[in-house]
């Protein structure tokens, strides 16, 4: 299973828009992407513009090729892009260790 790590930056004041945009993006849109599994996403306490978003998918492949090349990646970005103060930050990672 492979992590992607999105370091996410809003522009200011748009929390709440954003809060309901990522989710409702992440469940009508990318729930739907080949090896997709699941989803976290967390906002900033200190920097209240900043979310980290954690995807979870059966390959690197699952979102490098077929989301990212496919079109549910401009039905994501249309919901979520408008907010972005910057480009997200995406890096992918394999699970080390774990909690029982």
């Amino acid at each position: 299973m492979i992590l992607e790590l999105a370091d996410i930056r809003i522009q200011p004041g748009q929390q709440a828009a954003f809060d309901e945009a990522i989710q409702r993006g992440v469940s009508t849109v990318i729930a739907r992407a080949q090896g997709f599994k699941g989803w976290k996403v967390n906002r900033g306490v200190e920097s209240p513009e900043r979310y980290v978003l954690m995807i979870f998918w059966d390959t690197l492949e699952d979102h490098t090729v077929h989301f990212r090349g496919g079109p549910l990646f401009a039905e994501w970005r249309a919901i979520v892009g408008p907010f972005f103060a910057a480009p997200p930050v995406v890096e992918h990672f394999t699970l080390v260790g774990k909690s029982a």
